[in-house]
């Protein structure tokens, strides 16, 4: 691994990582809805990163990383562990960086996640989901494959700050960002991005409530861990620990969290679906579910919100939109 990469994140590496993805990254679009905006009383603007390159915001952190690894490390292949859209962007990422990507992924993960990281060209070696951590470091000592972490790095946390730092560029100043927390890399690297420009947004994290780790990490001051893989319909954010990094930077610059429940979640997903026709999975629509549901006063207010991803699996839609 890059030793720089387990360093603290600044402001000016979101900055950097802007300029390393422009014209690889999709700049994605901004949404609006004017019912949405009446339910809420606020103008809310959704940054669609289901629009993003392999389908969420992750592509941008793993290409950022894998492009600041030494190229002779890089050479040698590189190893994440995830339950699906970090697999996939870090297996693109390789693929058009050329080197190898071997993923470490729950047997429960998305079948659908699982196929597209594949089809990027990536070795999937399957696990039980609570060993995802111990697997994928006994190959990266076994096989000396660096390993890019899904959220814990310096790089991913800037390169996933650039979705924010792309709303504020092109909405202008905002009064609150919602952002979705599983290992904190997104919400990290969205208050980088405003810290970046001089925003004076506050940035709220949202959280599903039976995978609270990050809120009482980021209240507490101290890192939590949940004894089991969180049962969440939100696959992406079904993250044990919030990373170190993340979770430092957040401490200095995040101004609230919330937590939400897995059918607030899918009542905002089902709002995106069949009012406003934009395919996102649970976890895209964790941020505006906080909305929807209350725990946020937005009335009169700009609010952005990072609708995160859009992979969902195909023979789940009916189910879930129609329960």
């Amino acid at each position: 691994m890059n030793a720089l990469s387990k360093s603290p994140p600044f402001p000016q590496d979101v900055l950097d990582a802007a300029e390393r993805l422009a014209g690889v990254a999709h700049r994605t679009p901004v949404h609006r809805s004017t019912t949405l905006d009446r339910m809420i009383g606020a103008d809310v603007y959704l940054k669609c990163e289901s629009f993003q390159r392999a389908g969420a915001f992750k592509f941008r952190g793993a290409y950022n990383a894998l492009s600041m690894l030494d190229p002779a490390l890089r050479s040698t292949g590189v190893l994440t562990h995830s339950s699906g859209n970090h697999a996939q962007a870090l297996a693109l990422a390789s693929s058009l960086l050329g080197t190898n990507a071997t993923i470490v992924m729950p047997r429960e993960a998305s079948k659908m996640k699982r196929a597209a990281a594949l089809a990027y060209g990536a070795r999937i070696v399957p696990c039980d989901a609570i060993e995802r951590e111990s697997v994928a470091a006994s190959i990266e000592v076994s096989e000396g494959l660096s390993l890019i972490h899904p959220y814990d790095n310096r790089y991913i946390i800037a390169g996933q700050g650039t979705s924010a730092l792309e709303l504020l560029q092109d909405i202008g100043e905002l009064d609150l960002i919602l952002v979705p927390v599983g290992g904190g890399g997104l919400c990290s690297g969205t208050c980088l991005a405003a810290a970046a420009i001089g925003s004076k947004c506050k940035v709220i994290g949202v959280e599903p409530e039976v995978a609270d780790d990050a809120v009482r990490s980021w209240r507490e001051g101290v890192v939590h861990t949940l004894e089991e893989v969180p049962s969440t319909v939100a696959d992406g954010l079904r993250t044990r620990r919030i990373g170190d990094l993340n979770l430092a930077v957040m401490r200095a610059h995040l101004d609230d969290m919330v937590t939400v429940t897995d059918s607030q979640i899918l009542e905002a997903m089902r709002f995106l679906w069949l009012r406003m026709k934009l395919v996102v999975e649970p976890s895209g629509a964790a941020a505006l579910s906080a909305l929807l549901a209350g725990k946020i006063l937005a009335d009169g207010k700009r609010v952005g919100v990072i609708v995160s991803g859009g992979n969902i699996d195909p023979f789940n839609i009916a189910s879930l939109l129609l329960d």
